[in-house]
């Protein structure tokens, strides 16, 4: 999948109806909304059919960046 371009924030406003029509016809499949401030991307609408199959991969992600910083913590315990 190919990064779709990114709306300004005004434009997303009027996008996300549409978004959720094709949410509803295309599902896990259909290609989120990604916006933010001068087109830089910032926040991302997606279906939530493709939310709830990245939950167990958003999970591992924040458990391994909170052991990440439980032994940055240490680490920085131990030098002092």
């Amino acid at each position: 999948m190919s990064i779709p371009r990114v709306l300004h924030s005004r434009e997303a406003r009027t996008e996300i109806p549409k978004a959720l029509r094709r949410f509803r016809s295309e599902g896990a499949l259909a290609e989120p909304v990604i916006f933010g401030s001068h087109r830089r991307p910032e926040a991302v609408v997606l279906p939530y059919d493709l939310y709830a199959a990245l939950l167990p991969a958003i999970e591992q992600i924040k458990i391994a960046a909170d052991e990440r910083a439980g032994e940055n913590s240490q680490t920085h315990t131990d030098i002092s």
